[in-house]
């Protein structure tokens, strides 16, 4: 019977790699949400309307000033006192296992870069609709600018416009298909992926070692040095119907690390916590790091990828800059052997990076289904 299984998952798969290889083009015409917001519309189209049940309000629970995701202070996290050291390690493993989630402050990228790189996105978005065009994305690889994730036509749509590159590795790194304004932008963008492509790696030892593995361990089983790094920078804009609307449906991340800067400005994200929906707050110049499908399947789920969403607003719009820390693309990913034992089985089967993000580009952000769906019977 389990045999049957996953060769059904894999004949699933096959379908799904070959249907999105040979898509050119979206489905639909590509309507731009800003576009929308800018015309003066009061009443939003069928096609953001999201059905009764997972509409933002009145079903979320209003959660508390005191509620938010645990925010660490990364200073002294490599430093010589081991006090600090163990109270770190301890906060970021008890975030990683109890919320997916985390916020990060003193975490040694400069606030003058976070600033001018969410300034400078700012200005992408409202440069003319013409320069932007120049950019449009295919679903193929999802590279440049975009207005819809998945492909599944008729779907009901988010109320977001973003721009996706890539940065890791240089054989997919393409200036020329990065902004080349506002002028200052491609050598932000680049500085700004190396110092997190740093960070990444400093957390990733942090949660080899919290697993008992050796710091190397976990970083190794995603590809070592031979990561991918790619970032997408989602523009909210104003949206006249908010309690009808979502900017991106509920979804746990498909890669390995996501580090988020938020708008500075304005809350949207919401994570899911007991469900409920928890707004996170966002520290000044903080990063908002969470757990990806990919750790909880190289640490054979015991660090846990968590359902989020974002939630717009009529009277501000939103930036924020999402870096995804992901697997090398083509090699086998599956629980480490260190962490496999009689009593806790391998959850997963072994999967490769391109073939499992493939889920989110034919289907567009569904929950947790994806990586629920791998589970090996039990």
């Amino acid at each position: 019977m389990e045999v049957m299984i996953k060769e059904r998952k894999q004949t699933r798969w096959n379908n799904v790699v070959t249907n999105v290889m040979n898509l050119q083009d979206w489905p639909e015409p590509i309507v731009r949400v800003q576009s929308l917001s800018e015309s003066g519309l009061h009443v939003i189209p069928d096609r953001y309307i999201k059905p009764p049940s997972e509409r933002p309000s009145p079903l979320i629970t209003i959660n508390s000033s005191d509620d938010n995701i645990p925010i660490i202070d990364l200073t002294g996290l490599f430093g010589d006192d081991q006090d600090i050291h163990n109270s770190i390690l301890n906060q970021i493993s008890s975030a990683s296992r109890e919320w997916g989630f985390f916020q990060v402050v003193n975490h040694g990228i400069r606030p003058e870069l976070m600033d001018t790189a969410r300034e400078n996105w700012r200005q992408f978005f409202h440069l003319p609709m013409e320069l932007k065009q120049a950019y449009a994305n295919l679903p193929k690889t999802y590279e440049g600018y975009g207005s819809r994730l998945g492909v599944e036509k008729g779907a009901i749509l988010d109320w977001s416009d973003y721009y996706f590159l890539h940065h890791t590795p240089s054989s997919l790194k393409d200036y020329n298909k990065w902004p080349a304004f506002p002028n200052s932008c491609r050598e932000v963008i680049d500085e700004y992926c190396e110092e997190l492509v740093k960070l990444c790696g400093r957390l990733m030892r942090v949660l080899s070692i919290n697993l008992g593995l050796r710091e190397d361990q976990l970083q190794n089983a995603i590809g070592g040095d031979n990561i991918g790094a790619c970032m997408r920078v989602n523009f909210y804009p104003k949206c006249p119907q908010p309690d009808l609307a979502l900017g991106l449906s509920p979804h746990s991340d498909p890669g390995g690390l996501t580090i988020l800067l938020p708008d500075d400005h304005v809350a949207g994200l919401q994570v899911r916590r007991n469900d409920q929906w928890i707004t996170v707050k966002p520290a000044k110049h903080a990063f908002i790091v969470n757990i990806g499908d990919q750790i909880q399947v190289v640490s054979n789920a015991n660090y846990k990828s968590v359902e989020h969403r974002v939630i717009v607003n009529s009277g501000q719009e939103r930036v924020s800059l999402a870096f995804f820390y992901n697997p090398k693309s083509d090699i086998p990913i599956e629980p480490v052997k260190d962490l496999v034992t009689a009593e806790k089985p391998s959850l997963y089967p072994a999967m490769t990076f391109d073939e499992y993000r493939l889920f989110i580009r034919t289907m567009g952000p569904k929950g947790k289904s994806q990586v629920e769906s791998m589970k090996s019977p039990r």
